[in-house]
C-alpha cells in the first residue's frame, strides 16, 4: 500500500494502474511538501559586512585561507559560486604574522617582468622586512578564483602594517580565528 501511495504523489508516473479511481472516488495527486527551490544570491540580495582581523602571531596560511573563504562568501547560507557574495576584510598588524618551520628562511617569492633576465626571487625574510603586507596579499590572492570574479573579490581585501586602519567609518566587526 505504501508503494502505491508513493507513486500517487509522483507526478512523473502516469500509469493507468495508479491513476484510475478506486472505489468510485478519484484521488487527487499532490506534490511532496519536502520539495523546495534553491535561493540564488545576486547583487541586489547580497548583504556585505566589514570584518577586521588582527594578524598578530597568526600563521600566514591558516589565517589567509579563512580570509579567502570570507572574501568568497563561503560563510553565508546563500553562497552562490558565480556571484560575489563575500564580505570586506581588513587585516591589521600584517608585519606580525608568523611562518611555521623554516619557511621564513627558505620560502621564495618569484616575480617575472616578462623580459629576458627579468626574474627576481626574494626570500620571505627579506620581503617581510621590506613590504610585510605583500605576504598576506599574495597568500590570499592565490586562494581566490583566477578570473574576473576573483579579481573583484580581491579588491575587498585591505592589508595594513600597523594597528591603525582608515575604515573606522564602516564599523568593522572583529574576527577571531
Amino acid at each position: 500500500m505504501w508503494q502505491q501511495q508513493a507513486y500517487l504523489c509522483d507526478p512523473l508516473r502516469k500509469t493507468e494502474f495508479f491513476n484510475k479511481p478506486r472505489d468510485g472516488v478519484e484521488k487527487q495527486q499532490t506534490m511532496s511538501k519536502l520539495h523546495f527551490t534553491t535561493k540564488h544570491a545576486n547583487e541586489a540580495t547580497v548583504q556585505r559586512n566589514w570584518y577586521v582581523v588582527d594578524g598578530t602571531n597568526q600563521t600566514v596560511g591558516r589565517m589567509c585561507s579563512k580570509i579567502a573563504a570570507i572574501l568568497r562568501g563561503k560563510n553565508k547560507a546563500y553562497y552562490t559560486p558565480h556571484v560575489d557574495c563575500g564580505d570586506y576584510v581588513i587585516v591589521i598588524n600584517a608585519d606580525k604574522v608568523v611562518f611555521t618551520g623554516t619557511k621564513i628562511e627558505y620560502k621564495e617569492y618569484h616575480n617575472f617582468s616578462g623580459y629576458p633576465g627579468g626574474q627576481k626571487i626574494e626570500i620571505a625574510k627579506d620581503l617581510m622586512r621590506r613590504r610585510p603586507e605583500v605576504i598576506v596579499e599574495r597568500a590570499v590572492k592565490g586562494m581566490l578564483p583566477k578570473n574576473s570574479l576573483g579579481r573583484k573579490m580581491y579588491k575587498k581585501l585591505f592589508v595594513y602594517v600597523g594597528a591603525e586602519h582608515q575604515h573606522k567609518a564602516q564599523q568593522p566587526k572583529e574576527l577571531k580565528f
